[in-house]
């Protein structure tokens, strides 16, 4: 019996399950079992922490790899198919937590105003102007329901099947309403819809317009990304005051730590605030 596929079908089961997720798990763990002389079912943990430490790939792809063999061997434990876990005392190397890419402010200007120079440029500053204005993930902007948008707010469906409120600004809702009220596909039900297999704009197809702007703009494409859009709405949001909770909730991240990495911009932000609000910092200084 085929437990790899055993496993995959189980998991295919569970609600807020990606298929993006699936598809990640049933890659790795067919090249682990591929990989390792006995196959998963007779891997030991020496073999398992040897694949693993032969791997010549960054952090957290080696970490996704690691979570995929722990969800395997939990199933064949709780199925009791096998008595010893051969992953549990794996150890992976430490994942450093690289500052996230941003845009200043000035650039997501240029940027929005360079999709005016696109040939479907009412439906790509809607977009760009949605994603800055709201931090959606690519994939929740791409797939956004018709019947997502109330008013001046998104409902969005987010990972693991949560939902959660975001508000936009006056220039994100007038932009978005502009496309709307221009899109002639009232059948579709998406947002911005497309003829092709999905029935909603790609993420690849929205990635390359939005490189393209970039160009326009005078800036360098490597930096720009749906990712890094999403990166300074939260940065942007920090620096000029907001709380970090509200940023979390905004960006649909369960867990506080992963929003802290957006503390970055706060030293900054803090100094500034003193220089201009303490009341000693602007007396003259005392020669000595």
């Amino acid at each position: 019996m085929n437990y790899i596929d055993v496993f995959l079908e189980a998991i295919s089961a569970e609600k807020g399950r990606s298929k993006n997720t699936q598809t990640s798990y049933a890659n790795d763990l067919r090249l682990a079992d591929a990989s390792i002389a006995h196959g998963l079912m007779g891997a030991s943990a020496e073999d398992i922490q040897k694949y693993l430490d032969g791997l010549n790939e960054k952090p957290a792809s080696i970490a996704r790899k690691a979570s995929a063999l722990r969800g395997f061997y939990k199933f064949l434990m709780l199925e009791k198919i096998i008595s010893e876990n051969p992953v549990g005392g794996l150890e992976l190397p430490k994942r450093t937590k690289s500052l996230p890419k941003l845009l200043s402010q000035q650039e997501i200007e240029l940027l929005i105003s360079s999709a005016g120079d696109i040939r479907t440029s009412v439906r790509l500053r809607a977009m760009i102007e949605l994603l800055y204005a709201s931090g959606l993930r690519v994939s929740e902007l791409c797939e956004l329901p018709v019947t997502a948008v109330l008013g001046d707010k998104l409902l969005i469906h987010g990972k693991g099947a949560k939902e959660r409120i975001v508000p936009m600004h006056e220039a994100a809702q007038h932009s978005l309403k502009k496309w709307m009220d221009l899109n002639d596909d009232s059948q579709s039900k998406y947002v911005f819809p497309s003829h092709g297999k999905t029935g909603h704009i790609t993420r690849d197809a929205f990635f390359k317009l939005l490189k393209k702007c970039a160009t326009l703009a005078g800036i360098d494409p490597r930096r720009v990304s749906p990712h890094v859009l999403r990166h300074s709405f939260a940065s942007h949001l920090l620096s000029n005051g907001a709380n970090l909770r509200a940023i979390q909730t905004m960006l649909g991240h369960e867990d506080i730590s992963t929003t802290q990495i957006y503390t970055h911009v706060l030293p900054e932000k803090l100094q500034q605030v003193v220089t201009e609000h303490h009341p000693l910092a602007h007396q003259p200084k005392e020669n000595n």
